[in-house]
C-alpha cells in the first residue's frame, strides 16, 4: 500500500473506543487508511512529522455562521473589548466615518446593551458619522440601531412614518419617531436596501471567516440560515457564493449550510397524489458531498435572550412587563415545519426562551404523529432557557438541542440580569441534556461569541460568566463530554457521524494538532491551548508551527 500522507509522532486522542490512542495514522485520497501497526512499513508521498503533540478529530462547529463572521471581521469591530463604553462607540463610529466618502455607509457590528450600558441612538450616531447612513448590528444579531439617513434612504425621511411589524419591534420615542432600535423582523425595514450584496464581497467574507476558523483547530461547521434576505441571509446568491468559495480553494472548511424555512415553498404536484414543500428539483437535507451539503432548514421562532426578545413563559427579571414574542404566528410556523418535516426535511428551530421551546415541541410532536418518520433528527437551535420537563420531552422526540458553551463567559452576566438568580439555573443546559440521554453537540453562533472550538470547550468545562459568576454549575461538563461535544455531537446533529467526529479508518482524516493535552490539562488552563496545525483531508490547511513535512 502506497500512502499519499503519513502522520508520524503525535499523540492521537481518536474519540474511537476500539482504537482510543495512536502515534501514527495513515492518510489515502482524504481518509483515513490506517494507524501505527496497520500502516508500518508503508511508503508515503508525504510524512508530516508532528513533533510529539497532541492530535484530536477536528472540531465541527453546529451553529456558526461563517459568512456573517468573514462580514463582521471586515467591518467596523463594537464588540465591547474594543469599545467598552457608549461613548466609546460614538467615538469609534466618527473616526471610521472620518475615512469614508460623504455619502457611504457606516457599517459596524458586535456591540452589546448590558455591556456599554444602552443602545446607540440614532440622533447621536447622525452626529458621530456626520450625516452619513448608519447601520449598526447588535452582537446577537437579531437587532440594530439605524441612523436618520439610513432611515431616509429606506423611504421613512426624518424616522417619520416607520410601520410596525409582525413578528419585530420598532423602538419609538414620544412622539413616535423611530428612535433607531429595530429588532428581529424590523431590521429588514432598513437592511433590505443594502441587498443585494456583490457576490464578490460575499465570497470574500466566506475566506476571510475559512482562515480564521481553520486556525481555530475547526475544519467541519454547519451555516444556520441562507437565502432569505428578510430573516438570514443575502438571497438566492447565498449557495452560489459557497459553491464560488468552494471553486476557488477560498472555503477552507467543509460546509452544512441550512436554507432558511421561508424559502420553502409549495412546488406543487410532486407524485401522484402527494404535493412537495422544498426547494426546485426536489432538493432537501443531505444534497452535496463531504465539501459543501445542503443539511436542516433553519426557522427563527424567537429571538435574543439578552436582547430580551426571546419568547418567555413569565416576564423577564429587570424587564418584568415584556416576555419576548415569537416572530412568526404559531399556526403559520406550525404550518411550514410539519410541511417540511412531510417532505423529508431535517428542521432546525431556533428557540431560545421557554415558551418559545415548548412551542416549537408541540409543532414537532404534532409532525411526527401525522408524519411517522425514523430518526428525523429535529433540531432545537439553543435551547436557552429549558425547563426539567422540556428537557425529557425533547429526548423523548429525538431532539437534538444545540446550545452554545462561549455564551457563558461572553453573554452570560447579561442572561443572569435578564432571568434572575432561580430561572438561570435552567439556562444553556448541557449536562442534563447528556443524562436525560441526548447527543449534544459543540458550537459557538460565531461571530455573535468568539468561534474558537477551544474557549466553548473552555466555558462548558467552567461555567463562568465574564465578571467570574457561575452560571448554572451543575450544567457543567467534563473535558471529555465538551471535547466529544464538539466532534461527535456535532458530526451527529447533521446525520455525518458515519464519516467524521472520530478518528478512525475510513473517515475523514480531518485533525487539530494542539500544543497540550485538553483532557489532562487544568479546568482552569484549558483556554490556553493553543491550535499548532489544522489538517483537513490529509492535508495542512493551517500550520502554527507544530509541522514538519517532507
Amino acid at each position: 500500500m502506497r500512502l499519499d500522507a503519513l502522520f508520524t509522532n503525535a499523540r492521537f486522542t481518536t474519540l474511537d473506543p476500539r482504537r482510543p490512542h495512536a502515534q501514527t495514522m495513515g492518510v489515502v485520497a482524504g481518509r483515513i487508511a490506517g494507524f501505527d501497526e496497520e500502516v508500518a512499513g508503508a511508503a508515503a508521498d508525504r510524512v508530516v512529522d508532528l513533533g510529539g503533540a497532541p492530535a484530536v478529530p477536528g472540531f465541527n462547529d453546529a451553529h456558526h455562521h461563517l459568512s456573517m463572521r468573514g462580514d463582521r471581521l471586515r467591518s467596523l469591530d463594537l464588540r465591547a473589548s474594543q469599545v467598552p463604553t457608549l461613548e466609546a462607540l460614538y467615538e469609534a463610529v466618527a473616526r471610521h466615518a472620518a475615512r469614508l466618502p460623504g455619502d457611504a455607509w457606516v457599517r459596524g457590528a458586535g456591540y452589546d446593551q448590558n455591556k456599554i450600558g444602552a443602545h446607540p441612538t440614532a440622533a447621536a450616531l447622525d452626529a458621530a458619522a456626520g450625516g452619513r447612513p448608519v447601520w449598526l448590528e447588535h452582537v446577537s444579531g437579531h437587532m440594530g440601531v439605524a441612523g436618520t439617513a439610513a432611515f431616509e434612504r429606506a423611504g421613512y425621511p426624518g424616522r417619520d412614518g416607520v410601520p410596525g411589524v409582525e413578528g419585530g419591534h420598532v423602538a419609538r420615542d414620544a412622539d413616535g419617531r423611530a428612535e433607531g432600535l429595530l429588532q428581529e423582523t424590523a431590521q429588514a425595514l432598513v437592511t433590505r436596501v443594502l441587498r443585494p450584496e456583490p457576490v464578490e464581497e460575499i465570497v470574500a467574507s466566506i475566506a476571510a471567516a475559512s482562515w480564521a476558523a481553520l486556525a481555530e483547530g475547526l475544519t467541519s461547521a454547519t451555516e444556520p440560515g441562507i437565502g432569505a434576505v428578510e430573516h438570514i441571509g443575502h438571497g438566492p446568491v447565498d449557495l452560489h457564493a459557497f459553491h464560488l468559495a468552494r471553486e476557488r480553494g477560498a472555503l477552507g472548511v467543509r460546509m452544512t449550510v441550512m436554507p432558511y424555512l421561508t424559502v420553502l415553498r409549495d412546488l406543487g404536484l410532486f407524485q401522484p397524489g402527494e404535493r412537495w414543500f422544498g426547494l426546485d428539483l426536489g432538493l432537501r437535507s443531505g444534497f452535496g458531498d463531504e465539501w459543501l451539503r445542503v443539511g436542516p432548514t433553519k426557522v427563527l421562532s424567537d429571538g435574543s435572550l439578552i436582547g430580551r426578545s426571546a419568547h418567555m413563559c413569565c416576564g423577564y427579571h429587570d424587564d418584568p412587563d415584556n416576555r419576548g414574542f415569537l416572530q412568526f404566528e404559531r399556526e403559520e410556523l406550525r404550518e411550514m415545519v410539519v410541511e417540511a418535516h412531510r417532505c423529508g426535511w431535517q428542521v432546525a428551530a431556533h428557540a431560545i426562551g421557554d415558551a418559545a421551546i415548548g412551542a416549537v415541541l408541540d409543532i414537532l410532536t404534532e409532525a411526527q404523529e401525522r408524519h411517522p418518520r425514523a430518526d428525523a433528527r429535529h433540531r432545537i437551535e439553543h435551547f436557552a432557557v429549558a425547563s426539567d420537563a422540556q428537557v425529557r420531552r425533547a429526548a423523548e422526540l429525538g431532539v437534538v438541542p444545540v446550545p452554545q458553551g462561549r455564551f457563558v463567559s461572553e453573554l452570560g452576566d447579561g442572561m443572569l440580569a435578564a432571568l434572575g438568580p432561580e430561572r438561570s439555573r435552567r439556562c444553556y443546559r448541557m449536562r442534563s441534556v447528556l443524562d436525560a440521554g441526548m447527543v449534544l453537540p459543540g458550537s459557538s453562533d460565531a461571530p455573535v461569541a468568539h468561534g474558537s472550538p477551544i474557549l466553548g470547550i473552555h466555558d462548558m468545562v467552567n461555567r463562568r460568566t465574564a465578571s467570574g459568576a457561575p452560571l448554572a454549575p451543575e450544567e457543567a461538563l467534563t473535558p471529555l463530554q465538551a471535547l466529544h461535544a464538539y466532534t461527535v455531537g456535532s458530526a451527529h446533529a447533521v446525520h455525518e457521524e458515519g464519516r467524521k467526529g472520530v478518528l478512525r479508518r475510513g473517515m475523514l482524516a480531518d485533525v487539530a494538532v494542539l500544543s497540550d493535552d485538553l483532557l489532562n490539562v487544568a479546568p482552569d488552563r484549558i483556554k490556553d491551548v493553543s491550535v499548532g496545525a489544522t489538517v483537513v483531508g490529509g492535508r495542512v490547511a493551517h500550520d502554527g508551527g507544530a509541522v514538519s513535512e517532507r
